[in-house]
């Protein structure tokens, strides 16, 4: 009997890049390198290039019709298996495009999610992922389906085309149900579980993909968490103990990283992985100062905050690889356009001391440690102070509860309203209330006939 032998070939899929860049687009100096670095981390040999400036998207191709010619002509020359599009297309665009140059096409959208399904390693993450997936496949599930469609049938007879695509249709759109609940499910939970952990404030890390977020995290922590030089190499939620001096413990944060034009169904997806983000005290946005368009990036981790709506909440930037910075008058730029920001490095440790102080100042701007006398029959405050603070210890005498309580400066208004008395913690003397007074309204003057 002959023997034999199953060849498998590991050789990468060969990939030419393109991007249509219309008038109102802001276009970086190198318009692919973005592209160029996602389509490596998702593990294809880039052997081509093409970029198309023009006043607006061909409806049927995307591409004007010479460009197209030329994508195919630049496919056929290197033998590329995948078209990479650095911008959104429709299901159309796609089925005509893959017609014209013969090779597979992706989409931005579509390479976004397909590195996040590789890197995706919790339950919760993979979760997240597929219900994304799903979401930008179903619009799309018509023209997987047209070489079965095409059957002649008779009138009012449905082919075995439309027959499969209403099945998908129908288990995609119950799988996205499932999902759904299921990661309402898990959200509520990691809700609960960032909420009831009352031991340490939270500092979260936040910013663009390859900011070196992770980096930064060991270097504080040791945490020994991975930190590889390539997109999304973070998915998952890590948190570690972080030491400040002349403050305590604090609980650091990192999660996945931000991107230009980040997929919608991708934010909505990892809201519940990004619960810390949204409960943390103090954000870290981390940026990547010797990157060329550090000012993009910046302006892109802010539009997906105010998308997770948590905006508003206060925040350091810290400029890191200052180290990678060729010319000092590139980070002094930065910094004329942030003076508040802190530059550090990760790798070499630099600035990290003026970063843990900043950290200490910014939370102790935040929060009170204070002794709080309530009233026994006050229980109204007494749950608020429980659900706004963090409780340390309490005391019950027979005529006041002793509540030593960390709290939020912002949230001390229905405190001083009606607690018997407020002071700082272990100072172990009384101190009545004081009731702030209103400055004087300015009223403007009236002309007296």
């Amino acid at each position: 009997m002959r023997e034999q032998h199953l060849v498998s070939d590991d050789t990468p899929e060969r990939s030419v890049l393109a991007r249509l860049i219309l008038p109102d687009t802001p276009a970086p100096e190198d318009p692919l390198e973005e592209l160029h670095g996602l389509a490596t981390t998702a593990g294809t040999q880039v052997v081509g290039e093409l970029i198309q400036r023009r006043a607006s998207a061909e409806h049927g191709t995307y591409l004007g019709k010479g460009k197209v010619e030329e994508l195919r002509l630049l496919v056929e020359k290197t033998k590329a298996d995948v078209v990479i599009f650095d911008n959104e297309l429709t299901p159309g665009q796609i089925r005509n495009l893959e017609k014209a140059t013969g090779a597979k096409v992706l989409d931005r959208t579509e390479l976004i999610l397909d590195i996040f399904a590789a890197g995706a390693r919790t339950y919760e993450s993979r979760l997240a992922v597929e219900l994304a997936q799903l979401e930008y496949t179903l619009p799309r599930l018509k023209r997987m389906w047209t070489h079965l469609s095409r059957q002649a049938m008779g009138v009012g007879m449905r082919g075995p085309g439309e027959k499969q695509l209403e099945v998908d249709r129908r288990l995609a759109q119950k799988r996205i149900h499932d999902l759904k609940q299921e990661l309402g499910k898990v959200e509520s939970r990691r809700e609960r579980q960032v909420a009831s952990r009352k031991e340490a404030p939270t500092v979260s890390l936040v910013g663009y993909t390859n900011a070196g977020k992770s980096t930064l995290m060991n270097a504080l922590t040791e945490a020994g968490v991975q930190a590889a030089d390539k997109l999304f190499a973070t998915l998952d939620t890590r948190t570690r103990r972080w030491y400040l001096v002349h403050w305590g413990t604090v609980l650091l944060s990192d999660t996945v990283g931000f991107i230009r034009d980040l997929p919608h169904s991708l934010v909505a997806s990892f809201k519940s992985t990004l619960e810390e983000t949204r409960q943390a005290d103090l954000l870290l946005h981390v940026a990547d100062a010797s990157n060329p368009n550090v000012f993009d990036q910046i302006s892109a981790v802010y539009k997906v905050l105010s998308e997770l709506e948590i905006e508003e909440k206060d925040t350091l930037l810290v400029l890191n690889k200052i180290d990678a910075i060729k010319s000092p008058a590139m980070l002094n730029r930065v910094l004329d356009r942030y003076p508040n920001a802190i530059p550090v490095s990760a790798k070499s440790v630099k600035g990290l001391e003026m970063l843990t102080e900043a950290v200490g100042e910014a939370l102790g701007r935040e929060f009170l440690d204070l002794d709080i006398d309530v009233d026994p029959g006050d229980g109204k405050l007494l749950a608020y102070l429980a659900a706004k603070g963090e409780i340390v210890s309490q005391h019950f005498g027979a005529d006041v509860v002793n509540v030593r309580v960390k709290m939020p400066v912002a949230a001390m208004g229905p405190a001083r309203k009606s607690a018997i008395s407020i002071r700082p913690a272990g100072t172990g003397t009384f101190a009545p209330v004081e009731t702030p007074v209103e400055p004087p309204v300015d009223t403007p003057a009236t002309d007296v006939a």
